[in-house]
């Protein structure tokens, strides 16, 4: 396993990485669609992954055409989202409590920034029950530009107190990857997807999971 570089301080993506989040998303999306007379592949929703909703919206009309009821599918999606979380919960991925565990030993600081709105993202966090997990947030309502633009990462390093080059960035898409990289950051690539040569090519190194990230953190700062 590859060595990291030096750093002080860790910035997460919180939606396929820290938690699975996205297939309740996509799930909610299809099942909307279906209501209202369209259908959404599983490719589709899976090339959404990452990006920010004005450009989910520009997708959905580019792909299901102009005359889509965009504000019948919102509130629609959001209600079918609520059913399923509300029963099942939001899963925190693999990896997850044992680096957190070891970052707060270590007194390593990390954020988590994210595309999503605030609101949305401490209603995720609350549904998968680690709602007090992460003191820092930055989201998509704190910037003026979402990824792949570097403001998310570069203010959560300004909340950290650190230069973006002393953080690692901790990623699972090729939206996040183009963030870190527009920000002159070290991405950590824990992918949801399969990675194709874009994201090899912008990832500073290649986990399977958080638990790989953790051994690696565990090493770095002995």
């Amino acid at each position: 396993m590859s060595r990291l570089p030096d750093f002080n301080a860790l910035i997460f993506d919180m939606d396929g990485l820290v938690l699975d989040t996205e297939v309740t998303y996509f799930n909610a999306w299809q099942q909307a669609a279906s209501a209202l007379g369209y259908k959404l592949s599983d490719a589709f929703c899976v090339g959404l992954s990452g990006l920010p909703f004005s450009v989910v919206e520009l997708r959905l009309t580019q792909t299901l055409g102009g005359d889509f009821p965009l504000a019948e599918f919102y509130p629609l999606s959001s209600e079918f989202w609520r059913a399923a979380v509300s029963r099942d919960g939001i899963a925190v991925k693999k990896g997850v409590h044992e680096l957190l565990s070891v970052l707060n030993n270590k007194q390593i600081p990390y954020c988590l920034a994210t595309n999503s709105p605030e609101k949305n993202a401490r209603e995720c966090l609350c549904y998968a029950g680690i709602e007090d997990f992460f003191e820092l947030l930055v989201c998509r309502d704190h910037v003026q530009e979402p990824k792949p633009a570097p403001d998310i990462f570069l203010q959560a390093a300004n909340s950290l107190g650190q230069d973006i080059q002393s953080c690692l960035v901790v990623e699972d898409s090729l939206t996040g990857l183009l963030a870190a990289k527009n920000a002159n950051a070290f991405s950590v690539l824990v992918p949801s997807m399969l990675v194709d040569e874009s994201m090899q090519a912008l990832a500073g190194i290649i986990l399977n999971d958080l638990s790989e990230l953790s051994l690696l953190v565990q090493a770095a700062q002995k």
